[in-house]
Formats: structure tokens, C-alpha cells, sequence
């Protein structure tokens, strides 16, 4: 992706519920998800909070975490 700074940064920061704070993608959320996309992964504010922790971003442990709710 460009390095074009997103219009809704300062809102996507304020509501980014990932914990890894030094991604250089935080806040970008159209380049969070093509990374995470690309790798066969989640972006981490799809995740429940005790499950965003452990940085497993993978579509099984996203089923896991949902698939009984």
C-alpha cells in the first residue's frame, strides 16, 4: 500500500483494539487487513480481547473464539 496517511486515522486510533502498539499499520485499517488478509489472518479488532492477546490471528482461532456464540 501507499504511504498516503488515511482520513479517518485519528478515529481509527482511537478505536483500534489491537495491543500491538508499535504496528506501523495501526490505525491504517484498509493496510491492517490486506497484510493480515495476505497471511491467511484476521486483523487483530476482530478478535475478543482475551483472544486479541495472544496475537493467534488465524481463521481457526477465530472460528474457535465465535463459532459456539
Amino acid at each position: 500500500m501507499g504511504n498516503k496517511d488515511c482520513a479517518n486515522m485519528a478515529d481509527n486510533l482511537r478505536n483500534c483494539a489491537c495491543s500491538y502498539v508499535s504496528c506501523n499499520r495501526r490505525g491504517k485499517c484498509c493496510e491492517c487487513i490486506s497484510y493480515h488478509w495476505s497471511r491467511k489472518e484476521l486483523p487483530g479488532c476482530l478478535f475478543p480481547p482475551e483472544v486479541e492477546r495472544t496475537y493467534d490471528r488465524s481463521l481457526k482461532r477465530f472460528i474457535q473464539a465465535y463459532g459456539n456464540k
